[in-house]
């Protein structure tokens, strides 16, 4: 084998490890949103009203956000410091027990309150976990892929969330149709949560198989020559990615307002709200996502790899808009109660996020150099996250029971123009070097 085709075999065994690991890390982190909305609010909230349930419910949801900062964190600390892989490791590993250990929880009805408690502090690990989760095999795969296909192999690490979802919401499907009504209630819907310890073989086969990124091994290279005023940097890249890059942080936040709250919305929220209102079964709702999810798979890996061509900035931009303008159309077809058309309006808003989240990977670790590169990174989106993510279920569900779905539409346009700007006054980084200070 020549060292051309090696290197590219060896490329894509890291991008498609990062595709595994990312996908069911994604597929806990979703399985708890699909769950959220369709069993925890009888399971852990049962005293309470339903409107009141669901809403409390989303809230354990957002912890998962809340966790998802201090997370990004403390591994970017240590991704900048001690390397990409261990990180991403240990951030498999967390995010494996915590997903099984749900599973195994008592409800309300066994233990009471604690039961809720319980529910709320594992889904804040999950959260502690993704956070670091999303900063390790990004920059595995960014830092390693050649210059001119850095979008394209990013696209990788960002396809663990659509599959994630696609998982996720097979493994409730097909756990339903497996067992009756109340036996899915009951105790069926542990079974996709127990099924997480998966995580833990894919942390080790990473572990043992991959070598850490060649830019991260260039910069422990030059710090062997540091002296101590640098020394003292490095043990904190945090502060420094805060002290060099404060306003890309928040752009690189600002940018990815649109994506997390259109996406939540479309594949957390819009499952209650399809069979609440528009009175269609949960298998549907759940298969209209999935279907949804399969096709943004493929359209991120387009628009990563015209990013890599004609740049990060015009696709995202696009994507904002056309996801702003689209958030007026999605429930007036949901509202029709025709399968297909709920399918064409998760569909393309999944698309046009994608615009947005493909290219994205490659955008964010342009933006940062790399002795900082986890820290600033993972600060932008996890603080994005949660800005955006966090609560927009719950925004949304009280909005929708308040002042009517259309305001629904309209926080989701509001955060595509918000994003908009953010990018607009971000430098276009696709021609960059990664070695480059």
């Amino acid at each position: 084998m020549s060292p051309v085709d090696h290197s590219e075999s060896n490329m894509r065994k890291v991008a498609l490890t990062a595709l595994a690991g990312t996908s069911i890390e994604w597929y806990d982190f979703f399985l708890y949103g699909a769950a959220a909305a369709l069993i925890f609010p009888t399971a852990f909230f049962g005293e309470a009203t339903p409107s009141t349930a669901l809403i409390l419910s989303l809230l354990t949801f957002a912890a998962g956000f809340i966790a998802r900062p201090i997370g990004g964190i403390i591994f970017g600390h240590y991704g900048d410091r001690i390397g990409r892989k261990k990180t991403l490791v240990i951030a498999l590993i967390l995010m494996g027990v915590s997903s099984t250990l749900i599973g195994l929880l008592p409800t309300y009805a066994m233990i009471g309150v604690t039961a809720p408690i319980l529910l709320t502090s594992l889904r804040f690990v999950q959260g502690l976990a993704i956070g670091g989760q999303w900063g390790g095999a990004m920059l595995l795969v960014t830092e390693s892929a050649p210059p001119d296909k850095r979008g394209f192999y990013g696209a990788f690490a960002q396809a663990g969330a659509p599959i994630g979802v696609i998982l996720a919401n097979l493994a409730f499907i097909i756990t339903s149709s497996l067992v009756s009504e109340e036996s899915f209630y009951s105790w069926g819907w542990r079974i996709p949560f127990l099924a997480s310890a998966i995580l833990i073989g894919i942390s080790m086969y990473i572990q043992l198989n991959l070598e850490d990124t060649k830019a991260f091994q260039e910069l422990q290279q030059r710090k062997q020559n540091i002296d101590t005023k640098d020394e003292q940097i490095r043990q904190s890249p945090i502060l420094e990615a805060i002290r060099k890059y404060p306003n890309r942080i928040a752009l690189a936040a600002g940018a990815f307002l649109s994506i997390q709250v259109t996406f939540y919305i479309l594949i957390a929220f819009l499952l209650a709200y399809g069979v609440s209102s528009a009175e269609i079964s949960r298998d549907d709702m759940l298969a209209a996502v999935l279907i949804a999810s399969a096709i943004m798979v493929p359209s991120q890996f387009m628009f990563s790899s015209i990013s890599d061509h004609y740049g990060r900035k015009g696709i995202f931009m696009a994507g904002a808009i056309l996801t702003g303008l689209w958030a007026y159309a999605i429930f007036p077809l949901v509202d029709t109660g025709n399968f297909y058309l709920i399918v064409l309006a998760i569909t393309i808003g999944l698309v046009f996020v994608g615009m947005m989240y493909g290219p994205q990977a490659a955008f964010f670790t342009e933006l940062f150099s790399t002795e900082v590169r986890y820290s600033g990174a993972t600060l932008g989106y996890q603080f994005g996250a949660i800005l955006g993510g966090a609560f927009a279920p719950t925004i949304a569900a009280f909005l929708w029971n308040n002042y009517g779905i259309f305001w629904v539409s309209v926080y989701i346009s509001f955060a595509s123009l918000l994003t908009l700007f953010s990018v607009m006054a971000l430098t276009e980084t696709y021609k960059i070097s990664l070695n480059d200070d």
